[in-house]
This record gives C-alpha cells, structure tokens and sequence, in this order.
C-alpha cells in the first residue's frame, strides 16, 4: 500500500465535506491509496501527479454520469488545465513528460472575464468570445473544490446545467446566462440584470424587486425590446425564455401610478394576469384569423392571401413594424430583413432562403391549418409550423423594416436545443433540420403504416425505385417531401464475395464534397527489383479513405507496371523496412503523410524464388551505422551459394554504378540531383500521359556487368535475422538453406563509396510535404463537386456493411446515382474540415451557373416526368474562417411559376 501525507479538505457545508471525502475515501481505497486525515492542512505536494489523476478521473467520471439540472459546473482557464494534464501526463504530446514539467502554479481565469486581472467580485461578466475547449473547460463542483484546495487561485467562475428541449431533453451548461439591461421609467437608470433564461417570470420579479427595493406589487415589468413596448411580463410560472427575452435587450420597470389599469402586474397571491394591449395594439386575431390561444397559436389560417380576403382587425406587430393588412394586391413583398438576435445570422441566411422558396411561399400564405399535424410522435405537435408561417408572413408584408424572429427562435431552442443559446452554428445544420422539422409537423400521414421492403434481386431497377417510391410516399406526404425531396441509387458491393446490394433512398439535400477533401496525393518512391533503372519518385491521386488496392492500381499505372510484374509496397524507417503493405483492404489513413514509403517493382511469379532484403551499413569512427534505402530483389531457391547472393547484389546496385547506363528508350545519368531526377526530368517522364511511360530492359546486359566488376573483389555481405540482431558472415564457400527470405547487410567501404553513387538511395521522400504557406486552390465547377459525390469509393471503417452472404460486416464499395431529382434542389458545399487535430474552412472557389443547371447527365432513370434543368434563386454565404465569419443571403424576389434550386 503507498502511504500519503496527511492532508485537511474544505469543502463548504460539513454535509457536502462529509459526502466529497467520503467519495474521496472510496476512490483512494480503490486505487491502494492510503486515506488522508483531517488533522493538517493541504500542501502543495500532498498527492504524486499519478495519484491527482486518477483523483480527478475518477470524480470526472463520477459527476458526468450523474449529471442532472441544477447542478453547479465551473469554467477553469483551458491554459491552466493544460499545464496540469503535462503535469499529470495526459496530453498528448510525446514529448511531454512528468518528470520534466512543473507543477502548475495557482489557477488563472483571469483572462475569461471582462476587466482580466483588475476585475474581482462574485457577478464577473464573462468575455462574449469565449469558446468552450480552447478558451476553458468545465469540470463539476466537485472537481473544482479538489483543483481549488491543491492550487488555490480563482476567480470562481460557477454556471448551472440547464435542462433543454421538449421531446429530446439535452442538458447543457449555461454558461451565458440571459442578460437584460434594465431601465427604470422614473428616472431612466440603466441595470444590467444577469439570469438564467430557465428562470421564471416571477423570479425576475424577485430580482428586480430586491434590486430596486420595491414591493412586486408596486410595479410592472415591460417587454421593451428595440425601444417599443411590446407586452406587460405577467404570466408568473412563465420561463425567460418562452417570453422571448433576448440576449441584452431592454427591460422596462414602471412604478404603480394612479393611472394604471387595475389589475396589472403580478397579485399578491402570484397568479398571472393576461396580457395587456398596447400601442400600436396588437390584433385579435392571429395570422390564421381566428381568436387568439392562450398558447400563442390558433385554430385557422388565412386563405387566399392575394385574392386580398378582408380580415376582422389589422394584423400588426408593434416589435416588428410588419403589418399585413396594409398590403395590397400587386404590392411588393419579401423585401424585409432579419434582425441579428445575437450570432443568428446563421438562422437568417437559411430562412431567407427558405422563404423566398416560390412554392413554400405560396402554400404557407394560404391555409394549411388541415395538415398540422399534432399526432406525430417524431414530430412537434405543428408548433414549428406555425412558427415558420407566422415569420414568412411577417417577412411577405409591405415594407422593408426588418423583423426580429423572437418567436421562431424560441420555438427552435425549445424543438433543438442545439441552436439556443448565442453560439455560431453552421447554415446548413440548420435547413436541414428546418426541412425535416417542417415535413413532420406537416405530414399529411397522420398513422405510418409499416410497410415490409420486397428484395430488388432479379427486378428492373425502374420497378424497384417506384415501389420504393411508393412505400417511402405511404409514411412520409408533406409539402416539403412534394418539393424538396428527390430520389438516388445506392449501390453496394462485397469485396470478398462480390454480393451486390441496390437500394433507392430519398433525399432532401445534396452535400457535396469539393474534390480536394476525397482525394490525397501521395509520392511514393519505385525501385526496380532486377537493377534495370534507377529509382524513381511517382505523385499519385488516390480516394482519402480508399484502400491499399487504390495505391496499387494508381501506382502501376503512372509507372507502366507489366502484366508479368507486381508491386511490393514497404515503409521505410530509420534506413530499414518498418513494415510491408501488402492487404489491399487496408485503409490508406493508415499511411501518414511524414512517412517515407517505397514500392519494388518484382516478377508476378514468384514461386521457387527467394525474396532477397539488402539493408545498407557503414562503418564511422569505430561505430557501425545504417544507411540509404534497403534494397529488395529475388534469387532462384535453387541458388544456395555465396556468389548467387553476390550476383544478385551487383545486379541490384548495377543503375547506381558511376558510369553511364544507357537503356532503349532513355538514357539516364547518374548526376542527379538530391539523389533523384530533377523536378524538370520527372514531369517530362511520368506526368506526360502515355509518353512519359519507360521500356526496360528486363535485365541488365551480363557482358556490360561482367566488364564493370571485372577484378572487383566480392562485397562484404552478413546475414543477419528480422531485428538485425545476429549476423553471420557470408564467405566465399558458404551454403545457405531454402527460404523464402533472406536478409542481408551489406559493408560499404571506401571501395563501394567510389564505385557506387548512394545518394540514389538517400534523402527519400516523405508521402506528403505540407506547406505553412496558404495557397488559393484553382477555381472548379459545380458539376466536378458532384461528380466526386457520385464517384464510387469503400466505406469508412466505422460505416461497414452487413453483407447478407458473407453473413460479416465488409468494408463495402458504395456508388451513388441520382434517380429522381425535385423540384426545389437544395446543394450543399462542404467547405468545413474537420479532423483529429486540425478544423479548416476549405476556400476553393467554385463555379455554377445562375441559370440552365442542366443535371440531365447525371440521372440515371429513363422517366421524364420532371425537367431537369435548375434556376438559382437562393443562396446561404458564409464569410470568414472558422474561428469568426458571418452568414449573409442572397434571394430572388420572383414569379412562383420558374422552376429553382438553392445552393
């Protein structure tokens, strides 16, 4: 058992430090730890960085699996948690290690409020630009009371998890909690009220009462976002967030007067008391034109919007400045802008582009309150719906005051919290859960049927895609699947035992991959097994998450492989063969781009021969050490003698002799630079097509080798086992057994030095060099985007397929065809990369049409039901890089006649 010093934890109430060190106790018992006693105080080595670790491991583990609403989380400098994870020895530099890293000094958040280092209270406000992961992290309370009493520092920086959602409850950490600058009408002083947006009606009351030391029932609390007042705040139980509260908008407090209305505010009992009418008042009705729901919804919607049905009031919106009843017919709608809520213009973009969809917008100004659908379990009752239609009609009113999309915001936040709160999400993210939503709130399908999916085995694909068609119509009938959704072939194939699977899915949107993100280059360095040439550095473009096979196919073709020849892929390593890469199912990220990988071109027919491995050695100041490339040949099994491996060394080094080696087709020599052909010699030899593609010779001529080594004492050959561990020495009368390979060291001495030109076999290549320097990739086409969509490439290791045959998951070939296109096309450009270590925002410029996008080509059905032939009326844009942009919209305000598509 290790013992540790003593130590003494305070952890606020004595309830709270009985539970924390009882749970410390556990955890130290469980890892052999001797418990610490309560008789000294805590210092600053009390624990090894092994044992923190696992201390804090084990609390992390424990509060994130019993993590509820309420619960305190603190943000902790992600420069200070740095330091201890090198302290502790988890990060993930290699280079880091304990015993040469410092123990951190006392924890700075400093940098994450407002005010830095001068700033101190218990209310710090927080930098608006923090970003979670790079600017902090957050641990729970637990962990933040240990780290607190090992380091002491501060400031504390608490945040409550909140509870988000309505069907799929997701808990968050709130981390910016709701901001209100509160304005008292008797004298115009200005608060900054910081609370939760979960928080209620009343406990806002609360707030404000204790601030202003008035009575709740003195005074009344008014919506006052931009400067208007919108609606008295009464409903008591009634969260922030429902009331559409934004982020640092304006409140409004006014004290009792004896002109009030009777009744305003909240009653002394707490009960909510109904909304109260201002000026300009608001209607009525609602949008549907009938009377107003507790609920914020109603029972019709109007119809007949351009025919210009009279309604029973105007319908105004004092917050928005729309007013429907002021459009006449033949005015101008869809002119309005969206006010930015706070890093909504991700939101924006993509409902700009939504409303000004001409079929949307002609079927959300009529009446649709038939096909809300509030029996859908997956879907949110119609509420999404409603909120969607409201905010078109306010943005197809006459005018172009912008509109503040409170109310649709809200909706979003409580049907996906993953957009609430301020944070900048991705445009795309959003329509598309926007399509999605709005198909199911609207689904005409109130019961889905279940419907069994016959095997396309044997059937025409035409057959098989309308039945599929059909089934995927029975459960899914909504305007959004009428325009927005179309129809492709997916086809899969076993690698092992060829099972082809066909499948017809719908789709919604088109996400296209620019051609740079599915491809990597790769340089891979060829040698010539038989001495024939010299070695020679090819650039080859293969799928970024192909396989082995993919490299092997690219490689023999830029180097003009024969039908009689293979290829034997190896990673060099440290002057010695690391591995060999011979699974052709393997995954290429598995080859890394600083990695130096070679290929030997070798006979196919290998049987009765024995694979020869060549690895260089010298000879410097008494030290042995490796060098150059090992080399790989083959000698008849025949062959036991020492002179067979003699001769198959010469022919082997034969192209690297100091002398001019002249072949049918070219004739190379040896001055090369860097040890290779020189960039201008490469291009005119392999990337010029057909013609850069060299004859051999299919073995050096014997009498040209036999006049060069005339005289030539033998090389000073070892054979040596796989880790290069035991070497013996090959002399001239030794025999050697069959098989099927041999590994040899070869002596170079000043002999071999003066002979022989090794810089052929130095300074190999990586797989691929990358540049700090930031290059603006060449201008490309709409059309090569989907085309790379549709081009065939294997699954992803963790997307395998069940093949029904193999009765495994394979790592299948899957080729994409477009079967049915809609008639609303919305392209999506994947321009954001995301990997391990690095997160990048593509900036290829890519051309397309805004007229006549002709897709014709590209659908595989012979049905002409549809033109195929797209309009552009619609675009999301985003500016900027990922650590900061902005999303702007372009839309066409237009005839609903015009068929279109959105990019």
């Amino acid at each position: 058992m290790t013992m540790i010093p003593t130590t003494s934890v305070t952890l606020g109430s004595s309830h709270e430090e009985e539970e924390v060190e009882e749970e410390l106790l556990s955890l130290m018992m469980d890892n052999d730890v001797a418990p610490p006693t309560t008789t000294t105080t805590t210092t600053s080595s009390s624990f090894t960085p092994d044992q923190e670790k696992q201390i804090i491991n084990d609390l992390i583990h424990v509060s994130g699996s019993n993590a509820k609403p309420g619960d305190l989380f603190y943000l902790l400098s992600n420069r200070w948690y740095m330091e201890w994870l090198r302290y502790t020895g988890q990060d993930s530099d290699e280079n880091s290690t304990v015993s040469t890293v410092c123990r951190p000094g006392q924890i700075d958040n400093h940098h994450l409020v407002i005010g830095g280092s001068d700033s101190y209270g218990d209310d710090l406000e927080l930098l608006k630009t923090l970003q979670e992961g790079h600017d902090y992290v957050l641990v729970s309370q637990d962990v933040w009371k240990i780290l607190y009493d090992w380091y002491k520092g501060g400031p504390a920086l608490p945040r409550k998890m909140i509870s988000q959602g309505v069907a799929n409850k997701t808990l968050l950490v709130e981390v910016y909690p709701l901001c209100l600058q509160l304005i008292d009408a008797r004298d115009d002083k200005q608060y900054a009220i910081r609370i939760s947006k979960k928080a209620t009606v009343r406990d806002l009351y609360n707030q404000v009462s204790v601030l202003l030391k008035l009575d709740e029932e003195k005074f009344r609390i008014w919506d006052y976002f931009n400067k208007k007042k919108s609606s008295v705040l009464a409903v008591a139980d009634q969260d922030l967030e429902d009331a559409n509260l934004q982020m640092d908008q304006d409140i409004l407090v006014e004290v009792e007067q004896h002109l009030w209305p009777s009744g305003l505010g909240l009653d002394s009992t707490g009960n909510g008391l109904a909304l109260v009418p201002v000026e300009p008042a608001r209607s009525s009705i609602t949008i549907a034109g009938g009377p107003t729901q507790s609920n914020g919804y109603s029972s019709g919607y109007i119809s007949n919007f351009y025919e210009g049905n009279a309604l029973g009031s105007p319908l105004t919106g004092a917050e928005d400045g729309y007013n429907l009843s002021k459009m006449a017919k033949g005015d101008r709608g869809g002119l309005s802008g969206l006010q930015n809520l706070g890093n909504t213009c991700f939101m924006n973009s993509s409902i700009q582009c939504l409303v000004h969809t001409p079929s949307l917008v002609e079927y959300f100004l009529h009446d649709y309150s038939a096909e809300i659908n509030k029996q859908n379990p997956i879907g949110m009752q119609g509420e999404l719906a409603i909120a969607f239609g409201e905010l078109l009609r306010k943005l197809w009113s006459s005018g172009r005051a912008p509109i503040a999309p409170r109310e649709f915001k809200t909706k979003l936040a409580r049907f996906a919290p993953q957009f609430s709160g301020y944070n900048q999400h991705d445009s795309h993210e959003l329509l598309a859960f926007l399509l999605d939503g709005l198909h199911e709130d609207l689904n005409r399908v109130k019961f889905k049927p279940y419907i069994e999916i016959k095997d396309a085995t044997g059937r025409p694909d035409e057959e098989v895609a309308d039945e599929c068609w059909e089934i995927h119509k029975a459960r899914n009938d909504s305007v959004i699947v009428d325009v927005c959704q179309g129809q492709y072939k997916s086809t899969l194939v076993c690698p092992v035992c060829g099972k082809v699977s066909v499948t017809f899915d719908p789709f919604m949107y088109l996400s296209l991959p620019l051609p740079s993100t599915v491809t990597r280059s790769m340089t891979i360095t060829v040698f010539y097994g038989d001495g024939s040439a010299l070695p020679m550095p090819y650039i080859v473009t293969v799928p970024k998450h192909g396989l082995y096979k993919d490299l092997f196919q690219a490689l023999g073709t830029a180097c003009c492989l024969n039908s009689d020849e293979l290829l034997l892929l190896a990673e060099v390593y440290d002057h010695g063969i690391f591995r060999y890469l011979v699974n052709p199912l393997e995954q290429l990220f598995t080859i890394k781009d600083e990695e130096h990988i070679v290929a030997y071109r070798l006979p196919k027919k290998q049987e009765g021969f024995t694979r020869l491995e060549i690895v260089h050695e010298s000879k410097e100041n008494g030290v042995r050490k490796r060098l150059g490339t090992p080399l790989v040949t083959f000698i008849a099994e025949a062959a036991q003698k020492s002179e067979d491996v003699q001769n198959a060394v010469q022919m082997v080094l034969s192209p690297l002799l100091k002398v001019k080696v002249c072949h049918p087709s070219n004739c190379i020599h040896t001055s090369m630079e860097d040890g290779f052909a020189s960039e201008n010699d490469i291009d005119g030899l392999f990337n010029a097509g057909n013609s850069g593609c060299r004859l051999r010779n299919q073995s050096v001529d014997k009498m040209e080798l036999d006049q060069l080594s005339n005289g030539m004492d033998s090389f000073i050959l070892s054979l040596t086992d796989e880790k290069g561990m035991h070497c013996s020495s090959i002399e001239n009368d030794f025999h050697f057994r069959q098989d099927q390979f041999m590994r040899v060291i070869l002596d170079w001495s000043d002999r071999e030095y003066g002979m022989y030109n090794i810089s052929f076999l130095e300074d190999l290549p990586v797989v691929h060099k990358t540049t700090t320097k930031k290059i603006r990739s060449e201008a490309i086409s709409l059309f090569s985007c989907l085309e790379a969509f549709l081009k065939e490439e294997p699954l992803g290791p963790d997307d395998m397929w069940y093949c029904p045959t193999c009765k495994e998951h394979r790592q299948a070939t899957k080729k994409l065809d477009l079967w049915r296109l809609p008639e609303i096309l919305v392209v999506h450009l994947k321009r954001f990369s995301y990997s391990r270590y690095l997160k990048n925002k593509l900036d290829t410029f890519v051309n397309f049409p805004t007229h006549n996008l002709d897709l014709r080509n590209y659908v595989k059905s012979n049905v002409a039901a549809r033109s195929h032939t797209y309009e552009l009326y619609a675009i999301s844009n985003h500016y900027g890089g990922l650590g900061g942009g902005h999303y702007s919209a372009y839309a066409k305000v237009r005839d609903h006649s015009e068929p279109a598509h959105i990019a």
